[in-house]
């Protein structure tokens, strides 16, 4: 499961006052996402079940990988941002805790 947020989303006043714009607003600041994933050493490809967004289920996304010790960077091939469309590429890097 991954789940991704800005670090600088709105706080909307309340459940019972937000507006559909700090709802989309807070769509367009996250990424989530669950299935099973497969990693071979130099990429990753995850298989989506379900998402935050219905694009993605029963899509398989394939990520560049580089493990280094206690780290693992993922890197995206050009495609759009889930959160504005843009093409982008995309750098997630995960440590492990000790």
């Amino acid at each position: 499961m991954i789940v991704l947020i800005a670090s600088n989303r709105p706080k909307p006043e309340s459940i019972e006052r937000i507006t559909d714009q700090e709802r989309g607003d807070l769509f367009r600041s996250m990424v989530a996402y669950t299935g099973t994933y497969n990693f071979d050493g130099n990429q990753v490809e995850h298989h989506v079940d379900v998402s935050w967004n219905e694009v993605w289920n029963g899509t398989l996304l394939k990520l560049n990988a580089v493990r280094d010790r206690d780290r693992l960077t993922y890197t995206t091939a050009p495609i759009p941002f889930a959160g504005d469309g843009k093409i982008s590429v995309t750098t997630l890097t995960w440590e492990r805790l000790k």
